[in-house]
């Protein structure tokens, strides 16, 4: 299974999107930013996984990424 997920660390940029076949291993390697995992997807397939990821890192506050926040509100705020 390949994931795409959503971060919100601690760090000024404040979120973090990106993909991996291990979501346990890469949250250790984030561990540096005080990561705390909020939403994550699973794909079959690597391909799909970085399509979703693109898209939602696209230019930064495309549609589909400002939507995620928006359904992600109280989980980003706390």
């Amino acid at each position: 299974m390949y994931y795409v997920y959503f971060l919100k660390t601690s760090t000024a940029q404040g979120t973090y999107i990106g993909y991996t076949d291990d979501l346990r291993r890469r949250l250790k390697e984030h561990r540096d930013k005080n990561p705390e995992l909020v939403y994550y997807e699973a794909c079959k397939d690597e391909r799909d996984a970085r399509e979703r990821e693109n898209k939602l890192k696209q230019r930064g506050q495309t549609i589909r990424s400002r939507r995620l926040k928006e359904r992600l509100k109280y989980s980003l705020s706390k």
